[in-house]
């Protein structure tokens, strides 16, 4: 073995299975550049391959990661629901044992009246004409009582009382006393002469079991012969308000008979709402809008569109006669104008209700073309605005601008007062304080407008603002409901400088009047009364108004 050849050693060591890499590493041409460009292009497809590898599982890891947090937030807001359903929950019933304990808190015991005093000694011949006069002044002191209360109140900011009706009845707050008598709208010519106090106030319920005490002179009765009593006059406003929907029947059934009527009056409307929609809050912002509904106007007017002609004295308050100068003084106008007026009455309340609850600055422009429209020497007529239409829909939506008022608790209060219905029910009570906000301020832009450098007449002046205002603040204190003060905050909120510049310190003591003192009055303090009374100390506060 020692002189063995080593050959067979040699042959088992190179017999491995990387002979032939090896080889090929060991060959002439390794270093070539051909065999560069080979080896460089395997490790780019290694490298490449691993970092597709990389990329796929990082994004197998993202999407695990995004539906976790997607799981998690899902649950998270599932966890949020639950816990705001149950706080809502016990809201609604904290609400409720608040509303209970303010109803047991309203609920009084009515105390009994005062004994009859003892009859004196009679002659028994006559025993039956004293019983009779004793039983007299137990039956008249409560009407007395309650005559007497509110007429210290009529004469608000230092206005005198107004007089009674012809000497025939007495007045308490502006409401006649017969008891079968409904509190009823006057004539704005018989508003305006008795001041301040409201020709038709909301009565509270009268007793017919009580008999009506006789008018008194310095405190005491007078023994007056009977006289026939005066019948009330019939709501106004509501009778023109019923007058527009005849109206609006009766160009229906024209429509019929009068295609080109058909077509335009449709196409009428609907530009005029769209226009209305599309008022701004910036100066000169409406010109486009102004132009557009008086060319509407002026086209119902010119009778391109034939519809037939009506009187106007159905959709105004008083007698008219023809005035000299006047551009419409004929005793008809084309039912197609007082239609448009209608619609145009019907949008600004709209828009009023939409709008200017929650955006009370919105009003202005609304307040501003109204005033325009309405006093256009144009679209009078015998010389005076037809403005009562649109008040007749104010009598309709928001009575308590007009002396209306009710209890928030029954049906026939919630009527008087304006509460809108929703069905078989009514809208609740935040959609409801929303409307009157919004019609409230929306009064005031229209009445609050000054004229005087205006060649045209006021329609609506300020003298209506503050009739609208005493007959809220001569409420009784007994009878003051919450919506009564959400339509006196809205009046004011924005508008009180108006009304100081137009009526100077009687307006600082009107404000007293409404923010201090109405207030402070209310038996039941609902959340509209301490509305009132932060709205005086932000005048403190921001303009430095004492009230």
């Amino acid at each position: 073995m020692a002189g063995s050849s080593p050959a067979g050693r040699g042959s088992y060591q190179w017999s491995s299975p990387e002979r032939s890499r090896l080889l090929s590493i060991l060959t002439d041409d390794r270093n070539t550049e051909l065999s560069h460009q080979d080896a460089l292009a395997a490790a780019q497809a290694e490298h490449d391959r691993v970092r597709e590898t990389a990329l796929r599982v990082y994004h197998e890891y993202e999407l695990e990661e995004e539906n976790k947090r997607v799981l998690e937030k899902q649950k998270r807001i599932l966890e949020l629901q639950k816990k705001e359903e149950e706080r809502i929950r016990h809201e609604e019933q904290l609400r409720a044992e608040e509303e209970r304990l303010r109803a047991l808190k309203l609920t009084t015991v009515p105390k009994l009246p005062p004994e009859p005093p003892a009859p004196e000694p009679a002659p028994a011949t006559a025993p039956a004409n004293k019983s009779t006069t004793a039983q007299t002044p137990t039956q008249s002191t409560p009407t007395t009582n309650h005559q007497a209360a509110p007429s210290t109140k009529a004469s608000l900011f230092g206005l005198a009382q107004p007089a009674s009706v012809n000497g025939l009845t007495a007045q308490v707050n502006g409401a006649s006393t017969p008891k079968s008598a409904q509190p009823q709208q006057p004539k704005p010519s018989q508003t305006a002469s008795q001041g301040l106090a409201s020709p038709f106030a909301p009565t509270s319920a009268v007793n017919p079991f009580l008999r009506t005490a006789a008018p008194q002179q310095n405190g005491l009765s007078t023994s007056a012969p009977l006289k026939p009593q005066v019948v009330p006059e019939v709501d106004r406003y509501i009778e023109i308000h019923r007058n527009l929907k005849k109206l609006r029947l009766s160009l229906a059934q024209q429509a019929k008979v009068s295609p080109p009527l058909k077509q335009r009056m449709g196409d009428m409307r609907r530009e005029l709402r769209k226009n209305m929609g599309q008022l701004v809050g910036e100066k000169g912002g409406n010109r486009k809008q102004i132009t557009a509904i008086q060319a509407l106007l002026n086209e119902s007017l010119s009778g391109t569109v034939p519809s037939e002609l009506i009187d106007p004295h159905d959709f105004i308050t008083d007698k008219r006669e023809p005035v000299e100068g006047a551009t419409h003084n004929g005793p008809q106008l084309p039912s197609l104008f007082i239609y448009l007026l209608n619609h145009f009455s019907k949008s600004i309340i709209n828009q009023f209700i939409n709008e200017c609850g929650a955006q009370p600055k919105s009003a202005d422009p609304i307040g501003v073309i109204t005033a325009m429209m309405f006093s256009n020497k144009a679209y009078l007529w015998r010389g005076k605005t037809l403005i009562d239409i649109l008040m007749a829909k104010f009598r309709v939506v928001c009575p308590v601008l007009f002396g209306y008022r009710g209890s928030e608790k029954t049906e026939q209060g919630r009527l008087r007062l304006g509460w809108k219905k929703d069905g078989p029910g009514w809208t609740d009570e935040q959609q409801h304080i929303d409307r009157m906000k919004g019609l409230g301020v929306g009064y005031a832009a229209i009445s609050l407008r000054d004229f005087s450098k205006s060649p045209n007449a006021n329609p609506w002046p300020p003298s209506k603002y503050w009739t609208s205002m005493a007959k809220i603040v001569n409420t009784p204190p007994a009878e003051i409901s919450n919506t009564q003060c959400v339509v006196l905050r809205a009046m004011i909120e924005i508008c009180e400088e108006r009304f100081l510049h137009f009526y100077g310190s009687a307006a600082i003591a009107a404000l007293r009047k409404a923010l201090v003192e109405f207030p402070a009055k209310a038996e039941a303090k609902t959340p509209g009364v301490s509305g009132l009374q932060v709205l005086a100390q932000i005048f403190k506060r921001d303009m430095g108004l004492e009230l």
